[in-house]
């Protein structure tokens, strides 16, 4: 299992990477990154099983980042869960209907991060097993 962290914040990338490891999701494989252009870039070379973004982002924002993965036949099947301080209802009816998968405000607690996390890999195991 691999997941892409989109995140402009190091710290905030290395702490979802923690929970993740800790909620005991399987993931063996992390691509941290910083803009959703680098993201997109890194996609189109390398294969990731889920997506996890900030919204808030200089460069390519997680919008602009839901969007084009969206309208690419190879990618739009990956899951994507938005994380993010934006915690408007607007925003988070705007990202599902991008076509985010879930939304976890921040802050969170690790057990919210970490059963949204366990729930989306269930989905793209279940995506991959019957690819």
């Amino acid at each position: 299992m691999r997941i892409m962290i989109v995140d402009d914040a190091e710290a905030m990338r290395r702490y979802i990477r923690r929970i993740a490891d800790l909620a005991g999701t399987g993931v063996n494989e992390y691509i941290e990154v910083e803009n959703g252009a680098v993201a997109l870039q890194q996609l189109r070379e390398q294969a990731v099983d889920v997506i996890l973004t900030d919204i808030h982002m200089p460069v390519m924002d997680g919008r602009e980042l839901i969007a084009q993965v969206m309208a690419d036949p190879a990618l739009s099947r990956i899951p994507i869960v938005v994380i993010s301080t934006d915690n408007t209802r607007t925003s988070m009816r705007e990202m599902v209907a991008l076509g985010a998968m879930g939304y976890v405000e921040k802050p969170f607690s690790p057990e919210r991060l970490g059963l949204e996390l366990q729930r989306v890999i269930a989905v793209a195991d279940e995506l991959a097993r019957i690819e």
